[in-house]
């Protein structure tokens, strides 16, 4: 179960970072991390990156989709 919870906390994380409405912190407290570190490391864990790397590769897709 506990393991459920953390996949759709990190789920709605990512919608969330895709939004590009708040900040990681924000998003932290949002979701109820003690810290923007617990929230990293949970994500890491499960998806294999960071979210600041996660944000640079939505990043670089909008900018790519706006080439187009």
């Amino acid at each position: 179960i506990e393991n459920f919870i953390i996949i759709q906390k990190i789920e709605l994380a990512k919608q969330l970072i895709i939004s590009n409405e708040l900040t990681l912190t924000e998003i932290a407290y949002k979701l109820n991390y003690s810290s923007v570190a617990h929230l990293s490391t949970q994500f890491k864990n499960t998806t294999g990156i960071t979210p600041s790397a996660f944000q640079r590769i939505i990043s670089k897709r909008r900018e790519i989709a706006l080439k187009k």
